[in-house]
């Protein structure tokens, strides 16, 4: 399937053409007619009129025309001049909110805080989104405005509630979008169109001005192609909001391990009539060839927290939701909606105590996971309908896709929905990680790896991109890089020195040419020392480590002489510390350099 525009698909692709010189003008109107001409109607509640565009162009390349430098620009903006659509259950000043429900609109005078910073870093909002109604469904058809079809399947359905943020994305219509998340509708509808859905930890992000399903547990959730762009997205819209009762941004870790412990279900459920089960094992396979170490989990615990987001009183704040409007006007909301809805009038305030109850005792249980794992592989879902199984039992239906999201917000966890290849008769396959609350940064950097692995078409658009750097990542721990020579290596006597103080591996690479490594004579455990030369020197195999910059002292205390910490020039030119000997102890230690690195030398012996 081809994208309308093949040459602006992600962030990177727009950035390079404003590097390049392009006019926001230039791009973003042609965008425009052409998604609101050829994208899937039923994807649309709300297109901005061409004036509003055109008006907000300007405005963007008169910023720009005071702006010499334009790499300066774009790191002030970092979506300067990027389009993008919202749900439309997420408030943009001056244009209707209806929550897919017309009886239900209103026009606010003030963005959602999301808007508000993806707006004034930049970006051009196209229009607002179609959604199941009152975000409550996770199949998408749930909608007077219609039901948009996967992008990969057009039997099928995109998945809901935040359907067609997901569909203009996964068409290549816009490189990112807005939905939300309660039960998964930011993780679903990026398995059924093969993209990426971000759903960050409760609270990270602000939920002013979105209309709520279920208040306490709300997520404003991000579709892109790439997990850069996600990432990229999150670092604009995170951070406290002082409006917002639910708000609760703490800076989370920077990774993992490099080689993680994850979580995979003991016996995952997946649909082996359309080949989730063949799919579900390559993803499995390739989660093995990452190196990481892989643990069989009972979910048992994590479907029992599952089963209270429908059948316990968070169906209630549904109902506070739309509860006028069920009562004014009963006949204006959706049957399977209404009926899901309705539910909340047969429970009593006990009924909320006791859910409260079994909750606090899941968590405790599903806490000691992070025990035995650091993140947990699912498949998004088990399963993807056809319209007409949606339309025969569109409760059942639905249940069932919630097996692998359900339990997530309840527990406070964050969660990244990634392409995970294709089933053997053609059908789109995604998995989600799930991590802690607060591992937002560990979990993209962590899904940037199984992007990279995995090399998947982008969405509907059978196009690939070679991984890019984003412009920020998502707020993590202050750190500082560190790299290691010698016993401080991973798997080497020192190493504990690092991991103990939460040091992560960064990444494996060499010294700049520049460098001699010597065997210190009478060390325990046996370390090298690495001097710089001015010629004559060799690349010497380093482990960069991110070392909170809360530990680094008592790491530097643990330093012996004559190693020091000095400045270290990386292969590619970058700078970092590093262990470095003072002169004086080389004298009567061998040379090494010639064996590439200190494992090698070991290896030697």
């Amino acid at each position: 399937m081809r994208s309308i525009e093949s040459g602006l698909l992600t962030l990177e692709d727009w950035r390079h053409a404003y590097l390049n010189g392009a006019l926001v003008r230039d791009l973003v109107p042609a965008r425009a007619r052409r998604l609101f001409d050829q994208g899937p109607e039923q994807a649309w509640i709300l297109q901005v009129d061409d004036d509003a565009i055109a008006q907000r162009c300007t405005e963007l390349d008169a910023v720009a025309l005071e702006h010499e430098d334009r790499a300066a620009l774009l790191r002030a903006l970092p979506l300067y001049g990027v389009p993008f659509v919202v749900k439309d259950n997420i408030d943009v000043a001056g244009l209707a909110t209806t929550a897919a429900c017309p009886a239900y609109s209103y026009v606010p005078h003030s963005s959602a805080t999301v808007v508000r910073k993806l707006l004034a870093a930049g970006a051009v909002l196209l229009g607002k989104t179609n959604l199941d109604q009152f975000a409550t469904g996770l199949v998408g058809t749930r909608s007077p405005f219609g039901a948009p079809a996967s992008v990969l399947a057009k039997d099928r359905i995109s998945g809901g509630s935040s359907s067609g943020s997901a569909v203009l994305v996964g068409h290549g219509h816009v490189p990112f979008s807005l939905g939300t998340d309660t039960a998964g509708s930011g993780r679903v509808p990026a398995g059924f169109n093969n993209i990426v859905g971000l759903k960050p930890t409760p609270g990270r992000v602000g939920t002013v001005g979105v209309v709520p399903a279920c208040r306490s547990l709300d997520c404003v959730s991000i579709f892109t192609l790439t997990v850069e762009d996600a990432a990229a997205v999150l670092a604009v819209v995170e951070g406290p909001d002082t409006y917002d009762d639910f708000s609760a941004f703490v800076p989370g870790r920077v990774g993992w391990p490099q080689s993680p412990r994850v979580g995979i279900p003991r016996d995952a459920d997946v649909d082996d009539d359309i080949g989730y089960d063949v799919a579900w094992r390559a993803a499995c396979n390739a989660l093995s060839e990452l190196g990481v170490t892989v643990k069989n989990i009972d979910f048992g615990p994590l479907h029992e927290v599952a089963r209270l987001l429908y059948d316990g009183p968070w169906i209630a704040e549904r109902l506070a939701v739309v509860e006028p409007l069920l009562e004014r006007h009963p006949e204006a909301i959706d049957p399977t909606v209404k009926a899901v809805i309705g539910r909340a009038r047969e429970l009593r305030a006990v009924d909320t105590f006791r859910a409260q109850y079994a909750l606090r005792r899941g968590q405790q249980v599903a806490r000691r996971i992070w025990d035995e794992v650091d993140l947990l592989m699912v498949p998004t879902a088990p399963r993807h309908p056809h319209f007409d199984e949606v339309a025969a039992d569109p409760i059942g239906a639905n249940a069932r896709l919630g097996a692998y999201t359900n339990f997530v917000n309840l527990l406070g966890w964050s969660a990244l929905a990634l392409p995970a290849g294709f089933t053997p008769n053609g059908l789109p396959f995604g998995i989600t990680f799930i991590a802690a609350g607060g591992a937002d940064a560990a979990l993209v950097r962590w899904g940037r790896r199984w992007q990279q692995a995995m090399a998947l078409p982008l969405g509907g658009t059978g196009q690939r991109r070679s991984p890019a750097e984003p412009p920020s990542w998502p707020a993590a721990e202050p750190t500082l890089p560190l790299a290691v020579v010698g016993a401080h290596l991973s798997g080497l006597p020192l190493n504990i020195q690092l991991t103990e103080r939460g040091a992560l591996w960064r990444e494996t690479t060499t010294t700049s040419a520049y460098y001699r490594l010597y065997a210190l004579p009478g060390t325990r455990p046996a370390k090298p020392g690495l001097q710089r030369v001015p010629e004559g020197g060799h690349a010497i195999e380093v482990e960069v480590w991110d070392m909170p910059l809360a530990q680094f002292g008592s790491f530097l205390a643990l330093v012996p002489p004559p190693l020091a910490l000095g400045s270290i020039e990386l292969a590619d030119g970058r700078h970092v510390h590093g262990f470095l000997c003072e002169a004086y102890a080389l004298a009567d230690a061998p040379d090494i350099s010639r064996f590439g690195g200190w494992r090698a030398y070991l290896a030697s012996l």
